[in-house]
């Protein structure tokens, strides 16, 4: 017996920000806030790795590229979804950042757990700590509206 896997046709999906554009504005209030006096290369760690977790091939194509404007080298993108295998790669402050939007990112393993918390606690300040929080938040829900109405990745 032969089975055939039979794939849906892609439903048509809203072009949100433009059925919405105070939408999008407030996105990018929000994204600018969130973004404001956190190292650029540790807030596109941050938004990488959650774009991974969560599958959004627009975002991660979008901070892939920016991170590599920005410097970033090819080893450590390739190595940001095991960077808590990579060693010293990866410095205190970037492996806590990662772990804390790790847990931010994957709720559905429950809360935040205050292990997480206090290691990023201990490197951040309460001003930094609030950043990085507000980062993850801000690319969790990105990244949501874009997998949702299925966003596609430019092609280069």
């Amino acid at each position: 017996m032969t089975h055939t896997l039979e794939h849906p046709t892609a439903v048509d999906r809203i072009a949100i920000y433009k059925v919405s554009p105070e939408l999008y504005d407030a996105m990018m209030r929000l994204s600018t806030a969130s973004a404001k006096d956190v190292d650029p290369t540790l807030g596109e760690l941050i938004k990488i790795r959650a774009s991974q977790i969560n599958h959004c091939a627009f975002c991660l194509d979008m901070h892939v590229a920016d991170a590599r404007e920005q410097g970033e080298t090819e080893q450590r993108l390739a190595l940001i979804a095991a960077w808590d295998e990579a060693g010293t790669l990866f410095t205190e402050r970037e492996r806590a950042a990662l772990e804390l939007t790790e847990a931010i990112t994957e709720l559905h393993h429950g809360h935040v757990s205050d292990e997480v918390y206090a290691k990023a606690a201990e490197v951040f300040t309460e001003k930094e700590l609030a950043q990085v929080i507000a980062l993850a938040v801000t690319i969790n829900a990105w990244n949501r509206f874009n997998v949702a109405t299925r966003m596609k990745a430019p092609r280069r």
